[in-house]
């Protein structure tokens, strides 16, 4: 029977395709999904910065930000963050044409709820920041206005009101 359970485990991970999944199946996911954000308080949000202009070869560093405005210790999900880069597609990046940067990283299959050791904890009024370059997780070539949206608040718990653009040149 142990022998069972790492088969059994593997098998209903790779149910999670999204062209597998039944109706029931989608709607406890999502149940569980729900019960681990709502662990996750709103008193957490998240800012992106990147240069505003960005010259083709050179990196594309975005600075990723999560503040902490309440009084208590606050903890986010670092999946689907730039905390853990290039292991699945967090941001939207499209062009001025309206086509989509393509990701380059791994597109995991996770676990739901996350565990323990997949939280990030945040001291009271504190900060913490990442920095990365987008060009390794992104397929960024062409000369463009480039616009940025994070997708995964979902999954982080983590709030981005804004996105922004930057320009892409030769």
């Amino acid at each position: 029977m142990k022998n069972s359970i790492p088969i059994l485990a593997a098998v209903a991970l790779a149910s999670c395709s999204q062209n597998t999944r039944n109706a029931e199946s989608a709607s406890a996911d999502s149940s569980a999904l729900d019960n681990a954000i709502a662990k996750i308080s709103s008193q957490l949000y998240a800012k992106m910065t990147v240069s505003p202009t960005i010259k083709m070869g050179k990196p594309m560093q975005m600075r990723f930000t999560v503040y902490n405005d309440a009084n208590s210790i606050q903890q986010f999900c670092k999946w689907h963050s730039l905390f853990k880069p290039l292991i699945s597609k967090y941001l939207d990046i499209t062009n001025e044409s309206g086509e989509e940067a393509n990701c380059k990283g791994a597109m995991a299959k996770r676990v739901i709820p996350p565990p323990a050791n997949s939280y990030v904890k945040i001291a009271p009024k504190d900060s913490l920041s990442v920095i990365v370059d987008l060009a390794i997780g992104y397929n960024i070539t062409k000369p463009s206005t480039y616009k940025l949206e994070y997708n995964a608040q979902n999954i982080s718990g983590l709030i981005v009101k804004d996105s922004f653009s930057f320009f892409y040149w030769k």
